[in-house]
């Protein structure tokens, strides 16, 4: 077996952003003129929503989003994103090659020298051709490319993935590409989720080196782990059957269909299965929480992260061993882990040990181990 090393880490954060009082002032004023149709006909009031409720929920304070035209517009309440000819460049496909590039420049690699491309997101633009396959196409990359997804957890379980191929040999290099256009799939009209996802787009380069080889501020991964249990607690039901369900097979009604989570049920079960995961996974390599210098972890929500690792080390820990972008970017769904030891790992010393930990829907958990060299 092959050691394998993080080469590089690009990033990409669209410029836009959004902030939870201008968010605040869209849905209330959408509530207003539909608890008055409510009021009209009997039904149930909708809450509003305000600051100190997604600050509370969350800890998110603004996000930033690739599209922001029409989210705040209350007769539209989503990103308008025009479309493009099939023969363009589609936005995810462009949004990854942005990190990509970046994550080329930082390992100094070229396009040809890396030879698998795996975009694992939380959710694709399309099912076919594979997003990867068109970033491979895009970046003038050989080889093969596919897409993967695991909620949340993807790009955790595409390092899974993309470490073992690498360290059988049987991949020479793989980017690990995760570009998150998650506010196109969010409902802005629901007071429970509105407020929590930000668009970002991230990329890791995995490769091999030789025994006794060291390189000097990159990451040598130690292990990972993926698990898996299933819960509807965070669900869509967006999909390609959706329309042969409806009687009226000229649209596709979104109402209901779109993300959906019981927030206190996914709180309680994945800060305990969370914690859990990492005191296991760091026992089985010597380890405990206390040994290891920095966490990246989920960027979803502030209170689960401080939950957990509060019970793995039995006291609170500070923002320099378990950094968080999530207040000024929002939940990046699966790129918000690796933005966060992106923006987080520059100062840590030779023999340093930092764990990578994302939850996701299904639920699911996907971690890396790493060593600074």
């Amino acid at each position: 077996m092959k050691r394998v090393i993080i080469s590089g880490i690009g990033i990409d954060i669209p410029e836009a952003v959004i902030t939870n009082e201008q968010l605040v002032e869209s849905f209330n004023a959408w509530a207003d003129r539909e608890n008055a149709r409510r009021a009209a006909v009997g039904e149930p009031l909708l809450q509003k929503s305000d600051t100190a409720f997604i600050e509370h929920a969350s800890g998110v304070k603004t996000r930033h989003m690739l599209f922001p035209d029409g989210v705040l517009d209350p007769d539209r309440m989503t990103p308008r994103i025009p479309p493009r000819a099939d023969d363009e460049l589609s936005v995810m496909a462009e949004f990854g090659v942005a990190a990509a590039r970046r994550a080329l420049d930082d390992a100094g690699l070229g396009a040809g020298d890396v030879d698998m491309v795996i975009c694992a997101a939380s959710h694709h633009q399309r099912p076919y051709p594979a997003i990867a396959i068109e970033i491979q196409n895009a970046l003038g990359m050989t080889g093969s490319a596919f897409d993967m997804g695991l909620g949340c957890s993807s790009a955790a379980a595409g390092l899974h993935v993309a470490y073992n191929l690498v360290r059988t040999g049987a991949q020479k290099r793989v980017l690990v590409v995760t570009p998150e256009i998650i506010t196109g799939h969010l409902n802005f009209r629901d007071r429970q989720t509105h407020f929590i996802f930000g668009d970002a787009a991230s990329a890791v380069i995995l490769e091999p080196i030789a025994d006794g080889e060291t390189r000097p501020g990159r990451f040598e991964i130690v292990d990972t782990r993926s698990w898996t249990q299933f819960s509807n607690n965070i669900r869509t039901n967006f999909g390609f059957l959706l329309r042969a369900g409806q009687e009226d097979t000229s649209v596709v009604f979104m109402e209901g269909n779109m993300i959906k989570q019981v927030g206190n049920k996914v709180f309680k079960e994945v800060t305990v299965a969370g914690h859990r995961f990492i005191v296991d996974f760091l026992a089985d390599h010597g380890l405990t929480p206390e040994g290891v210098r920095r966490f990246w972890l989920h960027q979803a929500n502030a209170r689960m992260n401080a939950m957990i690792l509060k019970l793995a080390f039995g006291r609170e820990v500070d923002h320099d061993r378990a950094p968080m972008v999530l207040e000024r970017l929002g939940n990046t769904a699966a790129a918000g882990s690796i933005v966060a030891l992106k923006e987080n790992h520059e100062d840590m010393e030779p023999g340093d040990y930092g764990l990578l930990c994302a939850f996701g829907a299904g639920y699911s958990i996907g971690s890396a181990l790493l060593r600074m060299m």
